[in-house]
């Protein structure tokens, strides 16, 4: 979905239910995330931004309720459901596993994702072309570059023999992350080492992790 789409759907007060709207005093956009604030601040930036050229400010005429499941994703169907008690006009997700949280909690509200990874794989769309349901976005397919950035590090690294990949094992995209991975690593005849990374706070392990398993590199997602 491009931004001025998007827009447009935020902007479509007029088709927001009556009654929700007589109940509130200005409608309310619900922004469910798997991630926390603070590791969300550039694209709060630009979520803040894209509704002001829309014509929307948090405050003036639009209320915002904001979920975060701080990388916690089982708080994920409990958050949604929050979201769906404030009677949200429309839900505003980031990451896949919010998204697939919102999707389960409702079939009406119109959810709006931006993602990494297959929409049509995840289950959160029929088709690009035509998604169906109440689910629209972006997806940068971020899961299928792993295979590329394998090719880069070899490249980079001609002589590497072992490469270590952070997988969160939370991830609702692990088996497809983990297949692509390993079929690329495979052809290249690479050997793997997974290292799971839940939180932010798990790297510093992780890279202690891949230190004494003496890899060759990792590429980051």
């Amino acid at each position: 979905m491009k931004r001025r789409e998007f827009i447009a759907l935020l902007g479509g007060a007029a088709a927001w239910p009556l009654a929700a709207r007589a109940q509130q005093d200005m409608p309310v956009i619900g922004f469910l995330s798997a991630r926390s604030a603070r590791d969300s601040a550039l694209l709060l930036t630009a979520f803040h931004q894209g509704l002001k050229q829309g014509g929307y400010v948090e405050g003036q005429n639009v209320t915002i309720e904001y979920r975060w499941a701080d990388d916690h994703y089982d708080r994920l169907p409990a958050l949604a459901a929050d979201l769906l008690r404030r009677e949200t006009a429309v839900i505003v997700s980031a990451v896949t596993a919010s998204a697939l949280a919102a999707k389960a909690a409702t079939s009406t509200i119109p959810i709006v994702f931006t993602i990494g990874a297959d929409p049509v794989r995840s289950g959160l769309v029929a088709g690009l072309s035509r998604p169906g349901g109440n689910a629209t976005g972006v997806a940068v397919f971020t899961v299928e570059l792993l295979p590329k950035r394998l090719e880069l590090l070899r490249e980079v690294i001609p002589n590497i023999a072992a490469i270590g990949v952070f997988m969160n094992p939370a991830s609702p995209t692990i088996d497809n992350q983990l297949r692509e991975v390993q079929d690329a690593a495979g052809s290249l005849g690479l050997k793997l080492h997974v290292v799971n990374a839940t939180s932010v706070g798990d790297f510093d392990m992780a890279f202690a992790t891949l230190g004494q398993l003496r890899v060759g590199g990792a590429p980051l997602r």
